[in-house]
């Protein structure tokens, strides 16, 4: 299924507010945690719009004579950030709601427009199991990240997702200065303290992004039901039960919510690490760009 957020008006949209926010772009992009002058090394990575201000030894004259726009050269730096986006694959995120994990991947492409728009490296790895994978390598510049984006039209979420064992066996964490991103529901028997703790001992800036759909957040069901446990491996799996739905019932689901959130937002804490929840009924950019704003990402 084709995911209905990443279109060509999505991406304008997001040009448009990076547009507006690119002198501002402190924190997490273009900070204290990244270089943000770009590198005039050898390896060329992207074109963008003179600005005011610019160094006009790096306009492209033959990309002028084309268009009459004035066009800088950006080179990769040495010193750019590590953009890593960690998405989790399990099914809870997608499998029997395509808007969530069509959300959660919108969310993810997003983090990796603002990355490459401020010229950091950008690594998408899809968590499935014990594994987390990197299809892509490492994106620099927007072409790289429009063909990488292509490919996450059609990702599919099944099984389950250790998210602890997905993170520390990456090969390639990064270093210090960087930023690594955590998108899932947490709906998971895995220990992601571990996961956030071992990305703090490595110095890196981390952020957890809790995607749920409105009836988890809210649920409407009462009476007899069949709960079906999306990650379950067959309809005999003791994770599926069938039970009355009632008042005191919904009240303990809606602690137990509580509690995750609160657990995942003190945790957070301790370790200095940034936490937000969001639902998918939120427009996209609300989420990201005011919640990011509340954190300290954008500024």
């Amino acid at each position: 299924m084709k995911n209905k957020y990443l279109n060509d008006r999505f991406f304008s949209r997001l040009e448009a507010l990076a547009f507006n926010l690119r002198s501002n772009l402190t924190g997490y992009f273009g900070g204290k945690h990244l270089v943000n002058t770009y590198g005039q090394t050898v390896e060329f990575a992207d074109y963008r719009e003179y600005q005011l201000g610019d160094d006009i030894r790096r306009i492209d004259w033959n990309l002028y004579s084309r268009f009459e726009k004035h066009f800088l050269k950006l080179f990769t730096d040495e010193r750019q950030m590590q953009v890593q986006i960690f998405l989790d694959c399990s099914a809870s995120m997608g499998k029997e709601n395509p808007k969530k994990g069509a959300y959660a991947v919108a969310a993810a492409a997003a983090m990796g427009f603002l990355a490459v728009h401020n010229m950091d490296k950008v690594t998408f790895n899809l968590m499935k199991g014990e594994r987390s994978e990197n299809p892509f390598g490492t994106i620099v510049g927007k072409n790289s990240f429009y063909r990488a984006i292509g490919s996450l039209n059609d990702l599919y979420f099944d099984g389950s997702t250790d998210i602890e064992k997905c993170v520390t066996s990456c090969p390639d964490t990064g270093t210090k200065n960087g930023l690594t991103l955590i998108i899932s529901d947490f709906f998971t028997d895995s220990d992601w303290k571990k996961a956030v703790s071992y990305l703090s001992y490595k110095r890196r800036q981390v952020m957890l992004l809790q995607v749920l759909a409105p009836e988890e957040i809210d649920p409407a069901y009462t009476g007899r039901v069949n709960l079906i446990d999306s990650e379950a491996d067959s309809v005999e799996d003791p994770r599926n039960m069938k039970i009355r739905i009632n008042s005191s019932l919904q009240k303990a689901y809606q602690e137990a919510l509580a509690g995750l959130k609160e657990d995942l937002r003190s945790f957070c804490m301790k370790w200095n690490a940034d936490f937000i929840s969001v639902s998918t009924a939120q427009p996209i950019e609300r989420v990201l760009f005011a919640e990011f704003f509340k954190t300290g990402i954008l500024s």
